[in-house]
């Protein structure tokens, strides 16, 4: 076994991202994203558990002013396939309503959940909305993808690390892991 892989739950994962290539990506997209809103105070919104770090840097590295706000949705449960079945747990938080909007997603594949946000945050009448994704698995995705920011585009295989888990583990990894195939 290499010494970049770990194993969890007897499965080996090797290294796809390392930190310092994570954070020099935040802060290229933190650079664009300032640029888009100068003289905007939009607010960013995490989705809930998996975005929390990946909003975290990137809200640091930002040289605008913004808000935060919250959602937590599901449709994985403790499974590493989605169910295809969106469910609200926690809602936002914030006014919305003539805001501008950007969720912040730890990772897209099939589109579902993001189909699923912005027709809810259309709902509430934004001034606009857009979306930032940390990494993005275009060849699984069931439903036309709009990204607006995305950190990397990766293979379909599944991940942890850096918000990222496994049953609810293994996301305080300061990198992202890819499983090995044998």
């Amino acid at each position: 076994m290499d010494s970049s892989n770990i194993i969890v739950e007897n499965l080996e994962f090797e290294l796809l991202f390392s930190e310092a290539e994570i954070q020099q990506r935040i802060g290229e997209l933190a650079e664009v994203i300032s640029q888009d809103y100068k003289g905007k105070v939009p607010i960013f919104v995490g989705v809930l558990n998996g975005a929390i770090l990946f909003l975290a840097d990137l809200i640091r590295e930002l040289s605008i002013e913004c808000e935060i706000d919250f959602i937590k949705i599901s449709s994985y449960g403790d499974k590493r396939i989605s169910s295809g079945q969106i469910t609200m747990i926690k809602d936002f938080s914030a006014d919305l309503h003539g805001r501008d909007i950007i969720v912040v997603e730890d990772i897209v594949d099939s589109g579902l959940s993001v189909s699923y946000l912005k027709k809810r945050i259309e709902s509430m009448k934004p001034a606009s909305q857009k979306f930032v994704s940390l990494l993005i698995k275009k060849e699984c995705a069931v439903v036309p993808l709009k990204i607006d920011y995305v950190g990397f585009e990766i293979e379909n295989k599944f991940v942890i690390g850096y918000g990222l888990d496994l049953a609810q583990k293994k996301r305080n990894l300061n990198a992202i892991y890819q499983i090995k195939e044998n």
